[in-house]
């Protein structure tokens, strides 16, 4: 079997994961990234296609008419045309929930950034500030303590779930606020309008969808405590930039912590660049080694799976 790998780099950036596991399976073109126009032209004769974020559309599908498999290195699949696929009987298989843990590290790796400032006070040892302290302690910079702080989760997935017990091992109190209606969930269950106003920590777990679109907007904004943390996590759309940066310049809240933009890699011009108190990481939550290896791992159980006639994961 043919097997064509579009965007390799969004797995392994510095050799550190190998793709053997996939050239176990068939004959492999791995190419490091693909350009949506050339995305036809790699996949050629291949049977099978793996990517990331490449689009597959209808016009690429009718111009690799040996394409019968397309798996994805992510959970989302917008990146597909599925009705295309589905009229073509190409099977479609993502990878769920493989980057869990690692996802609310980060969001844990956030809050600690703010509340304990160990980077700042790091920052402050190595201008010397410590060195001419008239104390044995240096802290003029404002530290506080997670026991007792309000974190409040905007969807409850197995991410947000994660940073619900991790936050309750810190002695935060916990607030949920989704769409759905959890069963047996052990926190406070809330609208939006009241996870936002009660919140020292705003954490976003919720998928991009219409409703989710632009959510924490200058209205969700306005209602958060000028004290209060955003955090996100999930899909960059979820948060309108322009009025994330001007609520940050404004003093409306404390600080943003961002992993994820509306334009990746991050547009020059994003309002948020030279925002006050914005940290931005760039879409790393997910990439941890173990978290990576166990993605190869999930996307080339799904392609043998399809080989032996009994595919998993499939999304349409």
């Amino acid at each position: 079997m043919k097997i064509a790998v579009l965007d390799w780099a969004t797995m392994s950036m510095n050799g550190d994961i190998t793709p053997s596991a996939i050239e176990a399976l068939g004959d492999v073109r791995l190419f490091r990234a693909t350009a949506p126009e050339d995305a036809a032209a790699n996949i050629g004769d291949a049977e099978a296609v793996l990517c990331n974020k490449v689009p597959i559309t209808r016009e690429v599908m009718e111009k690799c008419p040996n394409l019968r498999y397309i798996g994805l290195f992510a959970t989302g699949y917008n990146n597909v045309d599925i009705a295309a696929a589905t009229e073509h009987g190409i099977t479609v298989c993502n990878a769920g929930q493989y980057s869990t843990n690692a996802v609310a590290q980060q969001v844990f790796a956030y809050i600690l950034d703010y509340f304990s400032r160990v980077r700042d006070y790091s920052d402050a040892v190595e201008r010397g500030e410590w060195v001419t302290s008239p104390t044995f302690s240096y802290f003029p910079l404002r530290a506080g303590e997670l026991a007792g702080k309000t974190l409040s989760i905007v969807g409850y997935g197995s991410i947000g779930q994660t940073v619900a017990r991790l936050g309750e091992a810190f002695g935060m109190y916990i607030i949920v606020s989704t769409r759905t209606d959890p069963k047996k969930c052990p926190y406070e269950v809330t609208d939006l309008g009241t996870a936002v106003r009660r919140a020292d920590v705003l954490t976003f777990h919720c998928p991009l969808t219409d409703k989710t679109e632009g959510l924490a907007d200058k209205y969700l904004l306005g209602m958060m405590k000028p004290s209060a943390v955003l955090i996100n996590t999930s899909r960059g759309g979820v948060v309108n930039e322009a009025d994330l940066a001007n609520a940050l310049n404004n003093g409306t809240i404390a600080a943003a912590y961002l992993d994820v933009l509306r334009s990746e890699p991050m547009s020059p011009d994003t309002p948020l660049r030279n925002a006050k108190n914005c940290k931005i990481t760039p879409h790393t939550a997910w990439a941890a080694f173990e978290t990576r290896e166990r993605l190869l791992g999930i996307v080339c159980g799904c392609l043998r799976a399809w080989q032996d006639g009994a595919p998993v994961n499939k999304v349409n």
